[in-house]
């Protein structure tokens, strides 16, 4: 379980993500001070039904796993950039044109 401190960060930044873009795990580790997008991951897991959880995405460009069809409308409505939409479980999301650049305030006090 992580622990509460690092849940809180984790959270919080997720909170922030702009409609119509996303974040990769590792950039929410890389915005947290944390080389762990795994537990990241688990922090989404676990509490991630409280936040804009959708805005959160593997570096493959996949929806979050197990959310596809749930995430797609979100994307849509958001005018989140996506790419080779063949079903509402079978797409990505355009990366290069929607992950938050490393210059968003959100990395702030991330020393790049």
């Amino acid at each position: 379980m992580p622990d509460a401190e690092f849940t809180e960060a984790v959270l919080a930044v997720v909170g922030e993500i702009p409609a119509g873009r996303v974040m990769t795990y590792g950039d929410v580790a890389l915005a947290v001070g944390s080389n762990a997008p795994r537990a990241v991951g688990r922090v989404m897991a676990l509490f991630g039904h409280a936040v804009t959880w959708w805005r959160v995405v593997p570096a493959s460009g996949l929806p979050p796993q197990g959310h596809a069809r749930d995430a797609l409308p979100r994307y849509r409505e958001e005018g989140t950039p996506l790419r080779s939409v063949v079903s509402p479980d079978d797409y990505r999301i355009a990366l290069s044109a929607a992950r938050l650049p490393y210059t968003h305030e959100i990395y702030a006090e991330v020393q790049l």
